[in-house]
């Protein structure tokens, strides 16, 4: 027998147990800029070297990332959380970049201060429900200064040394 499937909520609360870390997935595609918190950011693969992201269908980066078959990923230190909480509302366009240092480089934005920064072309795409799994291949790696990450835990951010 076959048991039941679980309800997106209960999903959602059994998710909320598990910390994950995060990051701002950033996205320039023909000047539309956008960044994007997520806590879906996986290591597939050293060999190539492939990270995982889920995005939902309905955001904005998802036709945006689609659209410019790259995305940026900047690991957020323990004192970001500020950060984390801006681009994880939909912050108006205009409003999105006011205020928010960023580093040199990359193939979208990067944010100052970040822990680490990936920058990846899809290098493939799979539909998971309500969400796209997108597959990148890392481009460049570029190491941050060392120190704490921010994770997601019930529904609140959290330092971790």
């Amino acid at each position: 027998m076959i048991p039941r499937v679980a309800t997106g909520d209960e999903l959602r609360s059994a998710m909320r147990r598990f910390p994950a870390p995060i990051c701002v997935v950033t996205v320039d595609f023909e000047g539309d800029r956008l960044g994007l918190t997520v806590g879906s950011l996986v290591s597939l693969s050293l060999e190539p070297p492939l990270v995982g992201i889920s995005i939902g269908n309905d955001q904005a980066a998802h036709a945006l990332i689609r659209g410019a078959g790259a995305f940026a990923a900047s690991f957020l230190s323990s004192d970001q959380e500020a950060i984390a909480r801006h681009f994880a509302h939909g912050v108006p366009p205009l409003a999105m970049w006011g205020g928010i240092e960023l580093a040199p480089g990359g193939v979208a934005p990067r944010i100052a201060g970040a822990l680490a920064w990936l920058d990846c072309r899809v290098w493939a795409q799979y539909d998971a429900g309500d969400h796209t799994f997108f597959v990148g291949e890392v481009v460049e790696a570029v190491l941050g200064e060392p120190g704490g990450a921010l994770a997601y835990r019930e529904s609140t951010y959290h330092p971790v040394a």
